[in-house]
């Protein structure tokens, strides 16, 4: 069986380090996040985690159950600064739009911890407060059951599967992405009508548009999609229907 959650209180070094700090489980979660933004997610070990906090390694396995529960605890935290200071406002529409462009948002601000944890379910509080807020946004709207559940996967998944996307972007060395931007001018604006026509015609726009996030754009498909099943009715699940962020074929 698992090990019991020890409360933090009890769990807390009881002397402070030999720099002063007291350690706590948003302090671990912070600094940790420091380290990814500075060194990715090949610099973050227990031993250097250890090492910035001024503390014994060991020490962090008083609040982290090892390095996949502090993982974790760094994409809650993650949905935690998504959600601070939001309230929703009755406009469902509205609210669901604003929840979707802040989890985003919080995720590419921290691209390397996205790319770590994007793809992770960590059943802890803030995730579990997104989840609940999104649900009841829409059961509020008045959406049935089934399509409130199929509404929040669709909206859940692509908003964290473009955060993914464009995190692992503003992971690359800047160098890269300016490369790949400058494909649009220097490749495909360049292509000639005769064997490209299509791609020559939409070129100014696409070298505009492909260095932005597409995400606001999926959004407001997405909703404009949600809105047009709540005036419908219900609509059926889909067959096959998988389960969060598990693509088919892929075992369970």
């Amino acid at each position: 069986m698992p090990k019991p959650v020890v409360p933090e209180e009890k769990r807390r070094r009881r002397r402070p380090t030999r720099s002063g700090t007291v350690l706590s489980e948003r302090l671990i979660v912070e600094t940790a996040l420091r380290m990814l933004r500075e060194h990715g997610s090949t610099g973050l070990t227990a031993r250097r985690l250890g090492l910035a906090l001024d503390c014994d390694p060991s020490t962090l396995y008083r609040y982290f159950r090892g390095m996949d529960d502090l993982t974790l605890a760094i994409g809650d935290a993650l949905i935690g600064q998504a959600l601070r200071g939001w309230e929703p406002t009755g406009r469902w529409r509205a609210d669901l739009r604003a929840i979707g462009l802040r989890i985003h948002a919080a995720y590419v601000a921290h691209p390397q911890a996205a790319l770590l944890t994007a793809n992770r379910v960590t059943g802890r509080a803030h995730e579990l407060a997104a989840d609940e807020a999104v649900l009841d946004v829409l059961r509020t709207a008045g959406f049935p059951l089934p399509d409130t559940v199929r509404v929040y996967h669709a909206f859940i998944d692509q908003t964290l599967a473009f955060a993914a996307l464009d995190a692992a972007t503003l992971a690359l060395p800047s160098a890269s992405q300016r490369a790949d931007d400058d494909k649009w001018n220097s490749t495909y604006a360049r292509l000639p009508r005769t064997t490209h026509p299509r791609i020559a015609e939409a070129a100014p726009l696409l070298a505009t548009r492909m260095p932005t996030s597409a995400y606001p754009t999926a959004l407001d498909m997405l909703l404009d999609s949600a809105a047009g099943t709540l005036e419908a009715g219900t609509s059926p699940e889909p067959a096959g229907a998988g389960n969060r962020r598990r693509p088919e074929g892929r075992p369970a």
